[in-house]
């Protein structure tokens, strides 16, 4: 007899957890294949870290066949699900397309960048959700403080200038951290104290940074912020980005070669083309992370409007904790819908929040408790530690080292005049339609 298939579409935080709970509940009772376009998980928490040079980029990443030994990796990005032929079509990393069929479903597909329709948006701001964009914005931003060190250009304040649009945690921390960067930079180039100190930005459209969060979280990051020097505009957005900077919607132009995006992200487009009911884009499921009619399908994290049992008529927020979580209940129940265990529903209370403000600031609530300073650092690298799947000692010897010796802050050349398009789900480089990125 054939064994039943498992597919699992997406390695984030809900499918990763999904593929390595199905692969030790069913072990070799089922085959299990995870349907991603890298061969690695992606930390994404950590990547404002890889940006600002602190840690090399591989210690953000896990790779999957190594953490997955028992799951058979497909590299290809799903374009389309066949509910009726229970079948899955993907496109992989060279072009070719391919077909996966399957007994269970568990759509994790995650979530993309959340392009607003603004002018000039498109072609000019660099985007933040994957290991490519970091890389990228770390040999741009090292590029635009050398070249403004080459000489007196009219341009160099527009090179020194970094405006980041959206003040959630990934915005937030990327001022943060690029504010730490830019100084340590600007500090070992010729001729520095004839300069002003770099210039950054942090707009949001909300009353407040982290405006999901706490008050007193976001309090205590506004306080941070400003005293490192970064100029935070809440109640600001842009009207139109150009090659030579930014409109702000109270007349104002900043002159940048740097914009940021960091408005949040959308369920992957997917998810809608799936053709069962959605909520603001992600699938509906019952407290099983089961989707109603369809017995054989389960949805979890961005993906997913997973009901939350904690707060009646109300659905869990997208966040890496609940994503996490999700995966793993959604990986028991689909064994359990093979005879393997028993389903149970999704009931999760949030444990509190962590935000890494560069050096030994930090942000967070465990359990409620309000923490900042250098307590709240340790506590928020230490969740970070926990929350790992893998590289645990490689990241806290990186930290450990930057502590005490200089970043080596170089271009590594893996990125040159090509910006990273914010409209796609695809981690992959691509240029910008029109063309390179006037540097």
């Amino acid at each position: 007899m054939s064994r039943s298939r498992i597919v699992v579409v997406g390695a984030g935080f809900a499918g990763f957890e999904a593929a390595r709970t199905l692969c030790r509940r069913v072990r070799d009772e089922a085959e299990v294949v995870l349907l991603n376009p890298t061969d690695y998980f992606l930390y994404l928490p950590l990547l404002p870290q890889v940006a600002a040079g602190i840690l090399e980029p591989r210690r953000v990443t896990v790779s999957l066949p190594g953490a997955l030994p028992r799951v058979r990796l497909v590299l290809g990005e799903a374009d389309h699900v066949d509910l009726e032929k229970r079948s899955v079509r993907y496109r992989g990393p060279e072009g070719e397309t391919g077909e996966l069929t399957y007994d269970r479903l568990v759509l994790a597909v995650g979530s993309v960048n959340k392009l607003l329709p603004i002018p000039g948006v498109a072609e000019y701001a660099h985007g933040f959700r994957g290991l490519p964009e970091a890389l990228y914005l770390r040999d741009h931003v090292t590029r635009q403080i050398e070249l403004a060190a080459a000489g007196d250009s009219p341009e160099n304040p527009a090179r020194t200038t970094f405006v980041v649009v959206g003040a959630g945690y990934t915005g937030t921390e990327v001022a943060a951290q690029g504010k730490l960067f830019t100084d340590d930079l600007t500090r070992k180039q010729p001729g520095r104290k004839r300069r002003p100190a770099p210039r950054w930005l942090l707009l949001d459209i909300a009353p407040r940074v982290l405006p999901e969060l706490d008050e007193r979280l976001s309090a205590t990051a506004d306080r941070v912020l400003r005293r490192r020097g970064v100029d935070v505009r809440t109640g600001t957005s842009v009207t139109e980005a150009t090659s030579e900077g930014v409109h702000l919607d109270d007349g104002e132009f900043i002159e940048t070669r740097t914009l940021v995006w960091c408005v949040g992200v959308r369920p992957d487009p997917l998810v809608a083309d799936v053709g069962l009911p959605v909520e603001r884009g992600r699938l509906v499921v019952d407290p099983r992370l089961n989707v109603p009619g369809h017995p054989e399908v389960f949805a979890c994290g961005d993906a997913a409007a997973v009901p939350d049992l904690t707060r009646p008529g109300e659905y869990t927020p997208m966040t890496a904790q609940h994503a996490t979580r999700q995966g793993k209940v959604a990986g028991r129940n689909v064994a359990a819908s093979l005879g393997h265990g028993e389903q149970q529903s999704y009931l999760h209370h949030d444990l509190g929040f962590v935000v890494d403000l560069g050096g030994v600031k930090a942000a967070a609530n465990p359990l409620g408790v309000h923490l900042s300073g250098p307590v709240a650092g340790a506590v928020t690298r230490g969740y970070h530690l926990a929350a790992m799947p893998g590289n645990r000692v490689r990241v806290a010897a990186d930290w450990a080292l930057d502590a005490v010796l200089p970043r080596q802050s170089v271009q590594l050349g893996l990125v040159r005049s090509y910006n990273v398009p914010l409209d796609t789900a695809s981690p992959e480089l691509a240029r910008v339609p029109g063309g390179p990125r006037k540097e």
